[in-house]
């Protein structure tokens, strides 16, 4: 089975779609038809048929491009940052940081919609995955208490898509970005090893 290749984006693509995105992050998607986004951002609709085939499509478009960016800036976050317990706080903090940016209305949008849900959800299993590298590691170098690091990052892993559905959030009243630090707090407050005192 062939895939067609898509074409590569044109500067003024790349622009249009950095600012796409920046629009449906502050007031989501749902709402606009292609008429609405065409007038927001003074380009004609058969600009936006050129990134996608529909509004849904353009919709699918930009929320995998600001998950695609989000998950590389967080990664540029943490390269080189060689202690895993500032690794892990860095790497959620960023995440928090990285989904401050997304309006509640963006957050129930991707969440009301089943395929952009489905690029949340495969982003949240992403994030689950790294904690579980980053557990692991601390273990194996005795920087974290021994612990079943598989099911710690699977416990972390459930909170993520309580985060990811709305759940956690709605009961606790708190925003993504916060239930997120607080995460970051939660795992890393857990996992400390106990020195002994000098």
């Amino acid at each position: 089975m062939t895939s067609i290749a898509r074409r590569p984006l044109t500067p003024r693509q790349v622009e249009l779609l950095g600012r796409l995105e920046a629009l449906v992050l502050a007031e989501g998607f749902a709402h606009f038809t292609l008429d609405d986004l065409a007038a927001r951002l003074h380009c004609s609709k058969s600009t936006l048929y050129a990134l996608a085939s529909s509004k849904e499509q353009l919709a699918v478009r930009v929320v995998g491009r600001y998950f695609k960016g989000a998950a590389e800036r967080i990664e540029q976050r943490i390269a080189g940052v060689g202690d895993v317990r500032v690794r892990v706080g860095t790497y959620l903090a960023g995440a928090a940081e990285e989904l401050r940016r997304a309006s509640a209305q963006f957050i129930t949008d991707v969440s009301a919609y089943a395929p952009t849900r489905s690029t949340y959800e495969r982003n949240a299993r992403a994030a689950a995955e790294r904690i579980r590298e980053f557990i692991q590691e601390g273990v194996r170098d005795g920087v974290f208490r021994d612990v079943h690091a598989t099911l710690i990052a699977e416990m972390a892993g459930l909170l993520i898509e309580g985060i990811q559905t709305g759940v956690l959030t709605r009961r606790a009243g708190v925003s993504d970005a916060e239930a997120f630090t607080a995460l970051g707090e939660l795992l890393l407050d857990g996992l400390r090893r106990e020195r002994s005192q000098s």
